[in-house]
């Protein structure tokens, strides 16, 4: 069933008819044997946290990195023959890659639309897959126009990133993995950007018919969801500039016409988080559970990591929902984590311009066991004596102790040193 793409939308079926007209059992055919099941790992740091067991679903573990690869496997299959024309679709990334691989196991063309500004790595995982992508628009909601005007005039099927009830029925497999690994789930925080993924596991829990709160996440600088899931409508639109949040997969403008009534029968609540919890939780996935996640699929954690949700009687599981990051983003986030944690430092001192001057800080540098990163010598702006130059230290260390240590053995070597916050 292939749903109205983009332009004005009529009024969306009741919400009981659209969870009844999801084929779950179809998606997971189509799902199996070519999506990873992925796990669901244990977090004892979050549970402390929480007050609760905590689980993460590991979905940044998936085959093209995110959750995405299910509802396009599931909507290539729906497609059937259809699917011979090729295939186009808009994205800012994943779902793009997701698509890409679809059409790639299905052997047929693919076009994907992404915006301008769209990560260089996502682009070229996508390009990877043999897809031909076009970069136009400013937003996935412009790329999502293009790539429907593509469909209408040239023939291929166009496969919508969230709002085709197909592709929900993908997505909702999570949710019966999660159903079937954890015994006691309680609640399950997800990633809402168009609304897919939460719709996709709230009709398998709701099919279940079991006692869990389903809470969506989004992230504070792109929320449109908070305002329509209030009751003032769904919003037309709102001012997004390039780059305004970190959580990228999620940016969307305005939640789905299908979506968004899926959402108001099934979410029990929406969080939002601030792009510090954002780059937070990436840090904290990378250093503790040895995950990588890209800011949209970090934001569920990020909720936890807020400390602003009660505990509940029994497993709280959060959807790391994909792991496709810029590796120049992640190496900044935890060089800015290390700063803020006293792990990086930048000293200024001052050494003799003499043969040796600088071999005897660094001597002492390397006795108090610090690691030295960066050196630059300073000599100007500062006050300097004739036969005097400054130095600028970048180093590491273990902690806010230890520098305390090697700053006390530079000033008892009669060394001026200042640290630089």
């Amino acid at each position: 069933m292939n749903e109205p793409a983009h332009g004005p939308q009529p009024a969306a079926p009741p919400a009981p008819e659209l969870i009844a007209r999801v084929d779950l059992r179809s998606a997971r055919s189509a799902v199996s044997g070519v999506a990873v099941r992925t796990p669901t790992i244990a977090c004892e740091e979050l549970a402390g946290l929480v007050g609760g067991p905590v689980a993460l679903k590991a979905e940044c573990l998936q085959q093209t990195g995110s959750f995405k690869l299910r509802g396009a496997l599931a909507k290539v299959a729906a497609l059937g023959e259809r699917a011979a024309a090729g295939l186009v679709t808009a994205s800012a990334g994943n779902h793009a890659r997701a698509v890409a691989q679809g059409a790639r196991v299905r052997g047929v063309g693919c076009e994907v639309f992404m915006p301008r500004d769209a990560s260089v790595s996502k682009v070229a995982a996508v390009e990877r897959l043999g897809a031909q992508v076009h970069l136009e628009g400013d937003s996935v909601d412009q790329a999502l126009e293009l790539a429907a005007e593509r469909a209408t005039m040239a023939g291929p099927a166009f496969v919508h990133p969230f709002d085709d009830l197909d592709v929900i029925a993908g997505q909702g497999t999570l949710g019966l993995e999660l159903l079937e690994d954890v015994p006691d789930l309680a609640r399950v925080l997800v990633p809402v950007g168009g609304g897919g993924l939460a719709s996709g596991i709230g009709i398998a829990l709701r099919r279940a018919a079991v006692d869990v709160e389903l809470v969506g996440v989004q992230a504070r600088a792109c929320a449109p969801y908070v305002e329509a899931l209030a009751g003032r409508g769904a919003p037309a639109g709102m001012a997004l500039a390039p780059g305004a949040t970190i959580a990228d997969g999620i940016a969307i403008k305005r939640p789905g016409t299908l979506t968004l009534a899926l959402l108001r029968e099934l979410l029990d609540g929406i969080e939002t988080v601030t792009e510090d919890e954002i780059a937070d939780a990436m840090v904290f996935l990378a250093e503790r559970a040895k995950l990588v996640a890209e800011g949209a699929g970090a934001v569920a954690v990020a909720a936890l990591l807020s400390g602003r949700l009660a505990p509940v009687g029994g497993t709280t599981v959060a959807i790391v929902s994909g792991g496709n990051v810029d590796g120049g983003l992640l190496a900044s986030l935890l060089r800015r984590h290390e700063t803020e944690e006293g792990r990086r430092v930048r000293v200024f001192t001052r050494v003799a311009d003499r043969p040796g001057g600088l071999a005897e800080l660094l001597t002492l540098v390397a006795h108090a066991r610090a690691n030295l990163l960066s050196i630059e010598h300073v000599r100007e702006a500062v006050p300097l004596h004739v036969r005097e130059t400054g130095v600028e230290l970048t180093l590491e260390t273990r902690g806010p102790g230890h520098t305390e240590e090697l700053l006390a053995a530079l000033v008892d070597a009669g060394y001026e040193v200042s640290l630089e916050r």
